[in-house]
């Protein structure tokens, strides 16, 4: 049977399901469309409740969150795109422990990143169609401090992948060392500042943007290696 190397040195069959290398893609996807989404909401929103009728009666500011928040599937989509690649660069070397917690946390991270985007629309859509004194009511304060909180949770959940995935690549030798330093300084930032510095959640989408441009620029390396070793078979 004809077998093909693999970036990770293993071997597979020459009908075998192999990921594709445009799937590394997917990171950098996820990063611009979460980059989108984070600067957009942040600029559109002030940071008072009692504001909220000064931007959700301005069509262009009120659209322009919708739209922001409508890439929110798009980049939870792409993030487990994202961590099926990483998981395949790392193939057999992956330890089960920290394999374990780089899956549960980047699953449950696109979970309540998707649960915030339904609440936050469903706000925004219902105090848009209705009078004025819904923006000072005690139901719009209540759904906007549960949105923020779940993007804040979820960002704190951020933070432990950052940590799994550094560990996973230092260990395994995967990644660049510096993006695994890189990676543990800002799962710090996203575990204990995120509350307090708003910005601090752009760290990870540029993050996983370093770690998939290096997954792409090593795929492309090793392109006339993998080519000649199937020729020779």
């Amino acid at each position: 049977m004809t077998t093909i190397p693999t970036e990770t040195g293993r071997t597979i069959g020459a009908g075998a399901l192999r990921t594709p290398r445009s799937a590394a893609l997917a990171g950098i996807v996820f990063s611009v469309l979460f980059g989108i989404t984070l600067v957009v909401t942040r600029l559109a929103i002030p940071a008072k409740p009692s504001d909220a009728g000064a931007w959700l009666s301005d069509p262009t500011r009120r659209d322009a969150v919708l739209f922001a928040l409508a890439l929110v599937p798009f980049a939870g989509i792409a993030f487990l795109w994202f961590i099926g690649v990483v998981r395949d660069r790392v193939g057999a070397l992956e330890d089960r422990f920290f394999g374990t917690i780089f899956l549960g946390s980047g699953l449950l991270f696109v979970a309540t990143l998707l649960a915030a985007e339904a609440v936050a629309v469903g706000l925004v859509t219902s105090a848009g169609d209705h009078s004025p004194s819904l923006y000072a009511s005690g139901a719009w304060t209540a759904g906007r401090d549960v949105t923020l909180e779940l993007v804040d949770v979820g960002l704190q959940i951020a933070g432990v992948f950052t940590i799994a995935t550094s560990t996973i690549l230092l260990r395994t030798g995967s990644g660049p060392r510096w993006v695994a330093a890189v990676g543990y300084a800002i799962a710090a930032f996203l575990l204990l500042a995120v509350y307090f510095f708003v910005w601090t959640a752009l760290l990870f989408p540029i993050w996983v943007l370093a770690i998939s441009v290096d997954i792409l620029v090593t795929a492309h390396r090793a392109q006339p290696s993998e080519r000649s070793a199937a020729e020779s078979r």
